[in-house]
């Protein structure tokens, strides 16, 4: 959920402190609220909130003191060293993706970090401006680990998510940057979707989940101001229904799941044919995707509410929870999305999940205070940033 910008004094410290006293009420909130417990069979573990702030500390520091010279992260860090030796990572440069992960995950841990998050920024604008105004891609760089998982053009949708929630004083001349890159990349996705709807492009072990960011990256982009084709955004929630409708009626007649032939066909992207299963063959990813997308707004979950509960049932099933049957980083990714769509609706149900998944995040970190995934998206930068975003619902925007 990211060159030092110069500011007439006065307002230096106005913009820093207005902003530090934000972070300050949001993480009192956080404090002062009380996480119960979580059921995990049947035991019943408590979770502190000193608890989730240690932890969301340790993740923090750790992606700050990996970031490279550039700005940038790559799977394990923003340099080669960094990377572990017994992890068969398929890039070791730094890339847009991961970059933009760790910035949106920073930009939640607090003001300190803001160096860190103008760095990012900086890395990640570079490429948007050097990128054709034509095709999807916003950057040369090619088979990182999150490409592969994730789909090709996770950097674009990736970058277009930070731009938009980019929430730190900068300098008129570098807001002015953002906005342009925002709207480049936001033209880049509206130009490029496919003609059912959805962004699952030039292949990857779970596209859906590209999508499902893509679409998130639009909405977010339409908050923040940023012109947005809503027919773009009604084929986007039309795929995500039909979505829904045809993994029931396949799974009800013992046909496969989610498979299908995605081609290019679009402006600058790939003809080349290629069959996946949009969500890898598994109903957490989809039904996650679903959950976010069809919960936006108070008429969406009015309209919704069938799918909505349908999904929300499943919530209690600990099978369908892990997901590939371990945690990768598609399964952090994927709480997330349940998290942002239960949230805006609150009550009981976002309460008791929100417990439940902070107890199980916490379990998983590793003693340096990073996240890995057990799974595909094994990269520590992923899926720490994902873990903080996670523990931060609080502290969004």
């Amino acid at each position: 959920m990211k060159s030092v910008v110069t500011f007439v004094s006065l307002a230096l410290l106005g913009c820093t402190a207005i902003w530090a006293q934000g972070l300050s009420s949001k993480a009192s909130n956080r404090e002062s609220s009380v996480i119960t417990e979580q059921k995990t069979g049947a035991a019943t573990t408590p979770v502190a909130p000193n608890q989730v702030r240690t932890a969301i500390e340790k993740g923090a520091k750790w992606l700050a003191s990996v970031q490279g010279a550039d700005g940038g992260w790559g799977q394990d860090g923003g340099a080669a060293s960094h990377n572990r030796r017994t992890e068969s990572l398929e890039s070791q440069g730094n890339d847009v993706a991961n970059t933009a992960l760790a910035a949106l995950a920073l930009m939640r841990a607090g003001n300190q970090y803001r160096p860190n998050v103008e760095r990012a920024i900086d890395f990640i604008l570079q490429r948007v401006e050097a990128s054709p105004n034509d095709g999807l891609s916003i950057t040369d760089v090619k088979q990182t680990q999150i490409q592969r998982k994730l789909g090709p053009y996770i950097d674009t949708f990736l970058a277009s998510m930070l731009l938009a929630q980019v929430d730190i004083p900068l300098a008129n001349a570098k807001k002015l940057r953002v906005r342009k890159g925002l709207e480049k990349c936001v033209s880049k996705i509206e130009r490029n979707q496919k003609s059912d709807g959805s962004w699952n492009l030039g292949g990857g072990w779970a596209p859906l989940l590209g999508t499902s960011l893509a679409s998130r990256s639009l909405y977010e982009a339409s908050k923040n101001g940023v012109k947005v084709d809503q027919e773009v955004m009604a084929r986007a929630d039309t795929y995500t229904v039909n979505n829904q409708k045809e993994r029931d009626s396949a799974a009800g007649s013992g046909a496969g799941v989610g498979t299908g032939s995605v081609t290019g066909g679009v402006s600058g992207v790939s003809t080349t044919s290629v069959t996946v299963s949009a969500a890898a063959g598994v109903e957490l990813y989809q039904d996650a995707q679903a959950l976010e997308q069809l919960s936006r707004t108070p008429e969406d979950r009015k309209k919704n509410s069938k799918e909505i509960a349908a999904i929300n049932r499943k919530l209690s099933d600990s099978k369908f929870v892990e997901g590939y049957g371990s945690i990768g980083g598609e399964e952090f990714f994927s709480y997330l999305n349940i998290s942002d769509g239960l949230k805006r609706a609150g009550g009981k149900g976002w309460s008791e999940w929100y417990s439940k998944i902070t107890a199980k995040i916490l379990k998983l970190q590793n003693d340096d205070g990073t996240w890995a995934g057990h799974h595909c998206i094994t990269g520590r930068v992923a899926v720490t940033s994902a873990a903080i975003l996670n523990l931060t619902p609080d502290r969004e925007n």
